[in-house]
């Protein structure tokens, strides 16, 4: 070969090295902070499953390109507000979180942390953000509920049971923003002859004194709020429920498939993996702040046919054609 021809090839070699060399890097891997007030049980497990697999259809995955930080709090306000000013002072590249104590303590915390929510109610009303447009404050998400639903949950509550002439709202006093669902609730209630009162509870022995309270009443059904303290006791919920032959409304199908009435509410895994589609953009540069809240678009009315005739409730066939799932 000559020398030319050599030197020719030597520095053709040499330039591709840099190509070679790019193309055998790892990819920058993004941390994702996951703050949820559930304890990690099924529930837990199902809404990062969920959220995981958001994530891979859009081509992240766990261990290649992210790594996550999951905290669960088991329903305890203090823990969830500890959580997020730990996971803020670390500064992760986006964090998930799951209702209004942990992400007011994130932003306070850290106000460049990007942060999408998924499962907060009323954040416009809550001064979370600014608006459902354009939400601002690096913040965005999915919101699960609007107030005027817990209307509907009395009204189907009272389809299952005509009985009823009272209804108790239980919800948690440290995280709930249940007052903006009270006219909804209250104007069902004078429309179907429903006395209603507010029951809110701290801890699960709050929870059984009220049912206990609840269930020496004639004619009474119970309307559980979604919250962090109502899933990690849902198991106390549905014993007492059982044990006092209470007609109850649940806000998420898992209490119907662990033995609830009937529940009627967002598909929570949906909304989960959906999620997922936020974080992929916030990860590729674009600011939490400027995307519009998104609504849920799929809800499910599950009933347990079972627990029904435990009851001694005959449910009304138009109420039976209406759900999108009768357990047997």
């Amino acid at each position: 070969m000559k020398r030319r021809e050599f030197i020719t090839l030597l520095g053709g070699a040499a330039a591709g090295w840099p190509l070679t060399a790019r193309a055998q890097q790892p990819e920058r891997m993004r941390r994702i902070a996951v703050l949820m007030g559930l304890a990690d049980g099924e529930d837990g497990q199902m809404r990062v499953s969920a959220l995981r697999r958001g994530l891979l259809e859009l081509g992240w995955a766990e261990g290649r390109n992210v790594q996550f930080d999951i905290r669960l709090a088991g329903g305890d306000v203090r823990r969830m507000e500890s959580n997020a000013v730990e996971v803020a002072s670390s500064a992760p590249d986006v964090v998930v979180a799951t209702n209004h104590a942990i992400i007011k303590a994130l932003w306070q915390a850290n106000s460049s942390v990007p942060i999408v929510f998924v499962l907060v109610a009323n954040v416009v009303e809550s001064g979370l953000v600014e608006s459902q447009a354009r939400p601002g404050r690096n913040i965005t998400g999915f919101t699960n509920f609007e107030p005027a639903i817990a209307g509907k949950w009395l009204e189907v509550l009272k389809e299952a049971a005509p009985q009823i002439r009272r209804a108790v709202a239980v919800f948690s006093a440290e995280t709930s923003l249940y007052g903006l669902s009270v006219p909804y609730i209250e104007a069902a209630g004078a429309l179907l002859g429903v006395r209603l009162t507010a029951a809110p509870v701290r801890n699960a022995a709050d929870i059984e004194q009220t049912i206990d309270a609840l269930a020496r009443e004639p004619d009474s059904g119970l309307i559980v709020m979604p919250g962090p303290l109502a899933s990690v006791n849902r198991g106390l919920v549905l014993r007492l429920t059982s044990q006092h032959r209470l007609p109850a409304i649940y806000p998420y199908r898992t209490y119907s498939e662990a033995g609830g009435l009937i529940s009627y509410g967002i598909d929570v895994r949906d909304l989960f993996r959906r999620s997922g589609s936020y974080v992929d953009r916030v990860l590729r540069g674009e600011n939490a702040g400027d995307l519009p809240i998104q609504a849920p678009t799929k809800y499910e009315l599950v009933l347990n046919l079972k627990t029904a005739k435990a009851l001694g409730l005959e449910v009304p066939p138009t109420l039976l054609a209406r759900a999108d799932e009768v357990i047997e």
